[in-house]
Parts: structure tokens; sequence; C-alpha cells
């Protein structure tokens, strides 16, 4: 297994999160693309894990500036990943795949003469858990919801990182169902509820109002203080793990009855 920077013979894999055997993923349209065309000109770094010419992993990280964090000269893992299913590739973790990764990255990043590196993980014990981090050496800066903010300073005088947090929600609609949804690019999953809030708030016309709110440029992420987020009627509704049409259809269509009968 070797770890190499992204280029093109991976593209394919890398924006759909190295699962094309994925209909679900397939949702998801082309907004990661569209995320890593704008993003790399910021300063995006990918780097990919490779086993027998097979891209098995991958890490991303973004300059702090340019991230959900507040902070200077510091770089942000917004996501790292090894395939874990059974489907396609097949599962490759618990290798230390993840751990190569995050080496390569903290590498490349004091190479550039940056700080140190944040990231952020669930204080749950799934999908990028918190204490993988601290395993890795990560402390524990921040903390909004589960979502754990941990960091490596890399300096002596590195000022520690912390979370931009939500300041506003959306206002419900009185005459009509207000979905909004709220989307960056960078995770597939969540562009993925992004299309399908979507699309199930089109098949109600016009009793429903969808706002899309697209959170790329910092500016509008730091008058919401929210990256992806789903809600409905003004309220916020899960999206990790990711809600089904059905559920989501669903949602909106109890919100539609209600108003037709008032």
């Amino acid at each position: 297994m070797k770890i190499v920077d992204l280029s093109e013979k991976f593209y394919k894999q890398y924006f759909c999160c190295l699962e094309e055997w994925s209909n679900d993923i397939k949702e998801a349209g082309n907004h990661k693309e569209i995320w890593f065309n704008k993003m790399k000109e910021q300063g995006l770094r990918v780097k990919i894990a490779v086993e027998d010419k097979v891209a098995c992993g991958m890490i991303q990280y973004v300059p702090a500036e340019h991230s959900t964090i507040e902070a200077k000269n510091l770089y942000f893992i917004t996501c790292i990943w090894v395939h874990g299913h059974k489907q396609g590739i097949g599962n490759y973790q618990k290798k230390g795949t993840g751990k190569a990764l995050l080496k390569a990255a903290e590498d490349d990043v004091r190479s550039l003469n940056k700080k140190g590196i944040a990231a952020w993980g669930i204080s749950y014990p799934f999908w990028m858990k918190a204490s993988w981090y601290k395993k890795q050496g990560y402390q524990k800066v921040d903390k909004n919801g589960v979502a754990v903010l941990m960091w490596k300073p890399f300096t002596n005088d590195a000022i520690p990182p912390r979370w931009i947090k939500e300041k506003k929600r959306p206002v419900k609609n009185e005459d009509k169902v207000t979905v909004t949804s709220f989307i960056n690019g960078w995770c597939p999953v969540q562009n993925m509820v992004h299309e399908r809030a979507k699309r199930a708030s089109n098949k109600f016309g016009e009793l429903v109002d969808f706002q899309e709110i697209n959170t790329f440029e910092k500016k509008v992420f730091c008058d919401w203080g929210i990256s992806d987020a789903l809600f409905i009627d003004g309220k916020r509704i899960r999206t990790g793990p990711p809600p089904s049409y059905k559920k989501i259809h669903k949602l909106i269509r109890k919100r539609v009855n209600k108003i037709k009968s008032n």
C-alpha cells in the first residue's frame, strides 16, 4: 500500500468517496466535483491510499481559513475514509491505512510551514471517531453537539482552533411548507440528502417553498454558522445517517397535510 497525491486517474473514485458501486451515492449529483474544482484554487490537498492499483482510502484537508473552524496558519481535515464495505472493492479497514493517510497529511502540512493541523470527530463510537484521533496524538479543543474538534500543534505558538457555531435558523413560511437545504459540496452523503430533499419538495408543487443555501463561500457560512443541514419549517432534520428519500417525502407530506387541513 502506498499514499499518493490525487491525480485525474482517481477523480471518479474520489468524487464518490470510493463508492462507485453505491446507487445511493449516485443520487449526490456533481456537487463534490464542483466543490473540488473551486476549493483546489484555495489550497485543498488530497491524498489517496492505493493497494494493488486500487484506490482504497482518501484524506482531504483545506486551509483553516477556508473551513468551518476559526483558526489561522492551520489546515483542517474535512474527511478521512478507508473503504470498509463488502460491496465494491471490499473492506480495507484495520490495516493501518487510516494512520498512513493521516501521517502523510501531517507531513505535507508541515512542509507548507503551517503551525498545526485540526480535524473533527464524532463523540460516539462510529464513523470519524474523535477517540481515534486522540490515539494519534490529537487533543480535544472544542465541541459542537456530537462533533468534537481535535488538533495537533506543530509549533509552540500555534493558537487552538474553535468551531464556528450556529448563529441563526431558517424562518418558517406560514403559507407554505418551507424546506431549507444548506449545502457546501464537500461531502457526497450530505449532497445526497440535499438532492433527495429537493426532489421530494418538487413533488408538492407550490405548496412547498424549497430554499437552497450554498455555504461554499466563507461569508455565507459564517452568516449562518451552518455548513450542511436540512430544515423543514425551521426544524432541523437529522442527516447522519442520511434519511431516505421516502422518509424526507413523508416528513414534508405531513407538514403539507397540516396546511391543507387549516
